[in-house]
């Protein structure tokens, strides 16, 4: 007990709406649920719990963290509700000491444990219809603040460390937990599979139709780090971990869960350190970042590139570093920085021919190719043409490039991205016939592509056409783009997208 009042408990009560006798109700019925009858919580305890920072003993931090899961319609944890035994309860993120918001980083022994009970409260809300987006994004600043010097240490020594009640041991969460077993190569072996046919099924349709299945596999795997296996093996497995957190995040992200997402960013740094992958680190950190782009908070974004650049080590490929670049460039060019994203942009070409291919690139960095560096560049170049209209012609020319190779239907997503970046280009170039043509080329794509980015795409390229509504093509466009769009919806992070 801290005798403090839990002010993170306090918070989510507030919005859960509950009186205290209420909850107390609420948490013996969900505990007989869970198999635990014998527990009987009072109106008195729940005062403890929220007033004097009491935190109650097992299950009852499950059963409460189920309950404002359900009544929230999102993902809260028990570190969350501050109710984890370790270091400081109760605080809230913005509160909290500049080193650690939010209880990040966490300490190698907390990894496992709340990637399993995260994962186990996301499929909760699936089952149950839930949207899962009530909660606020974290600032890149905060993120890389308190992340920079737990990424640039050596994840060996953590791992040299006395051994205090089985560190890699995660306390069970409750929910659709793997139970804790050995496995083998083979088994790691077809986990990597299945992230591989995850990933190709993501770039060709969009995340929302396999985001269930990825986030019930990573919680498998989060049981599965429970047990100590040999370091070869534990070490691959953080690496699935880290894959599939990775894929988690932006399939949550193409959906428009925006905190669900970037907390799956941050989990799959962490599982890639405790593997000893710096590079996979900085390119989940490099994930958040286009996030922030995306929802227009681009110097956050630029937070979160400082830090993946720097802590992604220098074993890190070339390849991987052009693709970093073209990220801070983008966000560059959300604010205008022409200068800075041209010299960016530079760097990124020169990194990307630089790459001999004499190492063979890990295998989530195989689906960046020369035209996925141009799609980028394109991209760029038609973000800062809103602020400097003569960029529409080189984000042409890139959009152009990235279109003529990209023969293979399994990068359906990125091509539409094309046609949207050579469409709104076009209309800035006040190229407005050519610009309809790219327009229903990414529309005729849309059907049947489960990404809401694309969709938020579109919708900026639709602002593009207002001042050519008196063309009669350009009027048939909008009220085909109009008919398309699906209804718009105020999405996690506090963020509306703009029509």
């Amino acid at each position: 007990m801290s005798g403090q009042p839990n002010t993170r408990l306090t918070d989510l009560f507030g919005l859960a709406g509950w009186s205290k006798g209420e909850l107390a109700r609420l948490v013996n019925r969900q505990a007989a649920a869970m198999g635990h009858p014998q527990l009987a919580t009072d109106t008195s305890r729940v005062r403890r719990w929220i007033d004097t920072g009491e935190i109650p003993r097992d299950p009852v931090p499950r059963v409460l963290a189920a309950l404002f899961t359900e009544r929230l319609g999102r993902v809260v944890t028990i570190e969350d509700l501050g109710l984890v035994r370790h270091g400081r309860a109760g605080k809230r993120p913005g509160a909290g000491s500049a080193e650690a918001p939010d209880g990040v980083p966490w300490t190698p022994d907390r990894t496992a444990a709340v990637l399993t009970e995260f994962t186990g409260m996301d499929l909760m809300l699936n089952r149950r219809g839930l949207v899962g987006a009530g909660v606020a994004l974290t600032a890149g600043s905060a993120l890389s603040g308190a992340m920079h010097d737990w990424l640039h240490t050596d994840p060996t020594l953590s791992a040299d460390a006395p051994a205090l009640d089985d560190p890699l041991h995660a306390d069970p969460a409750g929910f659709d937990r793997y139970e804790a077993a050995p496995i083998g190569w083979q088994e790691i072996e077809e986990l990597e599979t299945a992230v591989e046919v995850f990933r190709k099924w993501d770039a060709a349709r969009g995340g929302g139709l396999q985001r269930k299945a990825v986030v019930g596999q990573l919680n498998e795997v989060g049981g599965m780090l429970a047990y100590r296996h040999p370091d070869p093996i534990q070490q691959r497995l953080w690496g699935v971990a880290a894959n599939l957190a990775v894929l988690a995040g932006w399939m949550s992200h193409d959906v428009g869960l925006e905190p669900t997402a970037q907390k799956y960013f941050v989990i799959a740094a962490h599982a890639a350190r405790e593997g000893g992958d710096r590079p996979r680190a900085g390119e989940a950190l490099s994930r958040a970042a286009r996030q922030m782009v995306h929802l227009g908070r681009p110097d956050d974004a630029l937070d979160l590139m400082k830090l993946a650049n720097s802590g992604s080590g220098e074993e890190t490929l070339p390849r991987t570093r052009a693709m970093l670049c073209t990220v801070e460039a983008w966000a560059q060019a959300s604010m205008g920085h022409g200068q800075a994203m041209r010299r960016t942009l530079g760097q990124a070409e020169d990194l990307f021919v630089s790459d001999k291919s004499d190492v063979p690139p890990p295998s989530w960095m195989q689906m960046f190719n020369a035209e996925d560096l141009y799609g980028m560049q394109a991209l760029a170049y038609r973000t800062l043409a809103e602020h400097e209209p003569a960029a529409a012609v080189q984000a042409q020319y890139y959009a152009q490039r990235a279109l003529e190779l990209r023969v293979d239907d399994r990068q359906q997503r990125s091509k539409i991205f094309d046609f949207l970046s050579m469409a709104s280009a076009c209309f800035i170039a006040d190229d407005p016939e050519q610009a309809a043509g790219y327009a229903r080329l990414a529309l005729v794509s849309m059907g049947s592509n489960s990404s809401h980015r694309t969709w938020d795409r579109l919708r900026q390229m639709y602002r593009l056409t207002a001042q050519y509504s008196s063309y009669p093509k350009i009027s048939e466009l909008r009220e085909e783009i109009k008919l398309s769009l699906p209804k718009q919806v105020k999405r996690g992070g506090g963020t509306n997208r703009r029509v």
